[in-house]
């Protein structure tokens, strides 16, 4: 009876089910297919952090798979082929359009080679490729070649009844010239089979000349997700429109030297700033807004160096403003205390703050009025214009903003993982800090970063009510600095300080309590238990702050519980982290934390087969393999298995006819 009842009203649903699967043949067909596929090795993820724009090593990163290919190479070849040659083999995989030309112009006898190495490429892709169904395959190659990769994964030279068929296969690739286009085609698949889903871990944007390329790179990628940095946040906020957002980006690439993804990836013109800044500051020295010169901007001359300090210094001034602007327009956000230029006396040229006098390092502010010193002057409020008007014509900027909403959100959780970029506030004790959203509404953990994620889709959507929409706008600033940010967390931001003032002592940004807690392992429960994140094998992974390790700190934290990832990419960190940071590679045999150094350059890796020195660390193994079965693709499939054997048992019952197949 109560089965005939549930049949009753789960009826609408069956229906709409039988018109996917009419017949109890193909019902029970796709049974036995989802049934198959939870047995299937659990595919392979990619978890990479603070990517900070080095879209060099970030693309290498991903056609290496963190060292995952090389390691399938060896385990395939051990002893068969010289490390050099799979050195070769691997640096062909990554960039085979660049390596084919290379071996054409210095191989000999290239049909050989060809031969060789298709025979090569075939076992890796074979390898690769093994854990997922033959339809998956099959939708991830490209069409020109779909077929014969298909023939040639699946038929062995070790089959004497097929070596001749898979050898003339070979063979007439070559013969018809299609074997640069083939071994193009086939490494693209290898890399696009060794890497199932990637997950980011925030800040794809700053320091580094190549956030832009890095999300066109992404727009082609497979399966992605990212869980939002504060840089991420704060290029949202300048697309949204929230104009000290603006004049932060632009000051963040003036300090890095880097103007290619502001000019030649988003098209912002410039030039207004940098006439401005020659007009107003052009006597000023400006020592120190001095850019900070790392690879790749090194080359700069003195003049271009000396007009990046004047539009360096114009924009900071105008940003402090701007910020203390918002600080007064939202008192609850209780960041009055960060209105810097209230605090200068500029006469005595010093600043007061906690109660201790400083000396400026330079105290030259032609456009700041000591009785209103936040008010912009008319020439840098048109100024401020112009840049509002460039970033919200730019249709790449706000293509890339709309990836970021799409593919992101606050936090991730992910086959037992939870994944955000930064932090989840905490009190003193390690309880769950609440915060304030905005008046009247506060709220922690889970809670908290679902609510910071609807404030920000807000700022994007064109119905939300006007004045939620503005508040939405200005929190963005909150999110890049406030000190209950679960995307900052420190006490404050010292940008300032660090500018004008030589007392180091009030450089101290003051972490919050997660920082301190997170080693702790009860604390780390405590926040998975908040986010229902189960399993005996779960855990946080995060970014945001590097690794010490030159200091002997690691990146494993809580007894296991807690991975710090930070992809140290960002060329300005490596003297700090001494190291180019970790990735973690999470495959169907359990965690591998792997260890960079800094990558030289695309070039040497086509020219000397270099690839990035990696050391990986074994974090935690399985005692058996771990299925599809065991993870979230898991239990999806499981539930649409009950489904379906829910509409067999109806057809069967007569509760639902079977339909005619659709012709």
């Amino acid at each position: 009876m109560s089965k005939q009842y549930d049949m009753e009203s789960d009826k609408h649903y069956l229906q709409l089910l039988s018109q996917s699967f009419p017949t109890v043949a193909d019902a029970s067909t796709e049974i036995i297919n989802l049934q198959a596929i939870l047995n299937l090795p659990k595919g392979t993820e990619h978890f990479l952090a603070d990517l900070h724009g080095e879209y060099e090593a970030f693309q290498h990163v991903l056609k290496n798979a963190s060292g995952n290919i090389k390691r399938k190479v060896n385990e395939l070849f051990g002893t068969t082929l010289r490390d050099s040659e799979k050195r070769e083999l691997c640096t062909l995989i990554y960039y085979p359009e660049q390596k084919l030309e290379l071996v054409k112009d210095s191989e000999p006898d290239i049909d050989d080679w060809y031969h060789i190495t298709l025979h090569h490429l075939v076992a890796v892709c074979r390898d690769v490729s093994s854990k997922y169904t033959r339809s998956k395959v099959r939708k991830s190659l490209p069409a020109d070649f779909s077929y014969i990769i298909q023939e040639l994964l699946h038929e062995r030279t070790d089959d004497n009844d097929k070596a001749a068929y898979v050898n003339v296969i070979v063979d007439t690739i070559i013969s018809t010239g299609r074997a640069d286009d083939f071994i193009i085609a086939i490494s693209h698949v290898i890399q696009r089979l060794a890497i199932d889903q990637l997950h980011i871990l925030g800040d794809i944007y700053d320091r580094g000349p190549g956030a832009h390329k890095i999300l066109d790179m992404l727009d082609g990628y497979h399966h992605w997700d990212i869980t939002w940095g504060n840089h991420d946040i704060l290029w949202m906020g300048a697309a949204a429109g929230n104009d000290a957002c603006i004049s932060s980006v632009v000051r963040l690439s003036l300090r890095y030297a880097n103007l290619a993804t502001l000019e030649e990836g988003y098209g912002i013109n410039l030039l207004p700033l940098a006439t401005f800044a020659m007009d107003v500051y052009g006597d000023d020295p400006c020592k120190e807004f001095q850019p900070k010169i790392t690879a790749g901007s090194e080359r700069l001359d003195d003049k271009t160096k000396r007009l990046t300090a004047l539009m360096h210094k114009a924009i900071s001034v105008i940003q402090f403003k701007l910020e203390a602007q918002l600080y007064e327009r939202h008192p609850d956000w209780e960041m009055q205390d960060r209105e810097m230029f209230n605090f200068v006396d500029f006469e005595k040229q010093t600043i007061c703050l906690d109660g201790k006098e400083y000396p400026m390092t330079s105290c030259h502010f032609p456009t700041i009025d000591p009785k209103h010193p936040n008010k912009l002057s008319a020439e840098e409020a048109e100024l401020v214009d112009k840049l509002h008007h460039s970033f919200s014509v730019s249709e790449k900027l706000h293509k890339h903003i709309r990836m970021l909403l799409s593919h992101g959100c606050m936090y991730g959780i992910c086959n037992n993982n939870l994944l955000y970029h930064a932090s989840v506030p905490l009190n003193a004790d390690g309880t769950l800090k609440e915060v304030e959203i905005y008046p009247g509404h506060k709220s922690s953990g889970m809670q908290l970063m679902l609510d910071v994620g609807h404030i920000i889709r807000l700022a994007f959507q064109a119905d939300a009510a006007p004045e939620m929409k503005k508040y939405a706008i200005d929190y963005f600033m909150y999110l890049w600095l406030g000190p209950n940010s679960p995307l900052f967390d420190k006490a404050k931001m010292t940008t300032f300080e660090r500018y004008f003032i030589e007392a180091k002592e009030t450089y101290e940004e003051k972490k919050g309590n997660y920082f301190r807690l997170r080693d702790n392992e009860e604390v780390c429960d405590r926040i998975m238990d908040t986010f229902g994140v189960t399993g005996n094998n779960r855990h946080i992974i995060n970014g945001h702050v590097p690794v010490k390790v030159g200091k002997g700190e690691t990146p494993i934290k809580a007894n296991g519980k807690l991975m710090v990832i930070d992809g140290g990419f960002s060329q300005a960190y490596h003297k700090e982290t001494g190291i180019a940071g970790y990735t973690l590679v999470y495959h169907s045999r359990g965690f591998q934390l792997v260890q960079h150094e800094p990558f030289t350059s695309t070039e040497d890796a086509i020219l000397r087969g270099t690839d990035i020195k990696s050391t990986i660390q074994i974090v935690e193994m399985s005692a058996r393999r771990m299925l599809v079965n065991d993870t979230d693709k898991g239990v999806e499939l499981r539930g649409q298995i009950s489904d379906l054997e829910e509409l067999l048992y109806a057809y069967h019952h007569g509760f639902i006819n079977e339909r005619e197949r659709k012709k």
